[in-house]
C-alpha cells in the first residue's frame, strides 16, 4: 500500500508541476500572479504535500518564484533578463557545435549510419511541427515543439546533463517571451521557423552553418521581444 501511495503522489506532483508550466508557458497564469499552497491544492482537489513539492520543482527551474512569506508567484522578467539567457543559451550551444566539429562521439558515426538517421528524422519531425506553428502564429504549440525539438536534439550528444541543463534555459527563456509576445495579436509571420534547416546543416555535419543559424534565431528573438519593449 505504502508503495502505491508513493507512486500516486509522485505522478500528482508531476500532474500538477506540468499544468502549472503549460499556465505559465501560454500567458494564462500572469507576471506577478502570487498564489498558496493551499490555493492550489483547492483548485486541484488534492492534498497540500504533492502540490507544495510540484511548486517547489517549478521554482528551482526558475518557472516560479518561491517567497517564504507571500507562498510562490510568477516572475516578472525583464527584457535584460532575456538577453542574458540568450547569452546563456548561447554559450551552451556553441560549446556544443565546437565539439562536434572537434570530433564529439556523436559525430563520430557516418552520416548515413541508420541510428543518425534514424535520430535526426525525429528531431526533423519535431522541427516541422514547430515550423507550422510558427508560421500559423501558434505559440503554444510552437513552445511545447521547440522545447521537444530542443530537447531530442540534445539527446544526440549523449549527455543528459547537458540536455537538462539547455532545456532548462530554454524553458525559461520562453517563459519570459510570452509575457511580451502574448501583447501582440497576431504572430503570423513573427516567429523563427528554422529548425529544418538546423537539422539539416548538422545531417551535413555542416556545424558551422548550425551556429549561424542559432545566431540567427536568437537575434531574430531579441530583437522582437526589444520592439515589442519599446512599443
Amino acid at each position: 500500500m505504502s508503495g502505491n501511495g508513493i507512486v500516486t503522489r509522485s505522478t500528482l506532483r508531476q500532474q500538477i508541476a506540468d499544468a502549472l508550466r503549460d499556465e505559465v508557458l501560454a500567458g494564462r497564469l500572469r507576471p506577478g500572479r502570487a498564489f498558496t499552497v493551499k490555493e492550489i491544492a483547492e483548485q486541484y482537489g488534492v492534498s497540500a504535500t504533492p502540490v507544495r513539492e510540484a511548486l517547489v520543482d517549478l521554482s528551482a527551474q526558475g518557472i516560479l518564484e518561491a517567497d517564504q512569506h507571500r507562498g510562490f508567484s510568477v516572475p516578472e522578467y525583464s527584457l535584460a533578463d532575456y538577453r542574458h539567457m540568450i547569452e546563456a543559451r548561447s554559450l551552451v550551444t556553441d560549446g556544443m557545435f565546437q565539439a562536434l566539429a572537434a570530433g564529439h562521439p556523436a559525430f563520430r558515426t557516418p552520416p548515413g549510419d541508420p541510428r543518425t538517421v534514424a535520430a535526426l528524422a525525429t528531431v526533423r519531425r519535431r522541427g516541422e511541427e514547430a515550423q507550422r506553428a510558427a508560421g500559423a502564429g501558434d505559440l503554444t504549440v510552437l513552445i511545447g515543439y521547440d522545447l521537444r525539438f530542443w530537447r531530442e536534439l540534445s539527446v544526440l550528444f549523449g549527455n543528459p546533463y547537458l540536455g537538462d541543463f539547455l532545456h532548462r534555459l530554454r524553458v525559461q527563456s520562453w517563459v519570459c517571451a510570452v509575457q511580451h509576445l502574448r501583447r501582440l495579436p497576431d504572430l503570423r509571420g513573427r516567429l523563427w521557423a528554422g529548425h529544418t534547416d538546423l537539422v539539416e546543416a548538422l545531417a551535413r555535419r555542416d556545424t558551422e552553418a548550425a551556429r549561424t543559424l542559432v545566431a540567427a534565431a536568437n537575434a531574430h528573438s531579441l530583437a522582437l521581444l526589444e520592439d515589442l519593449s519599446d512599443s
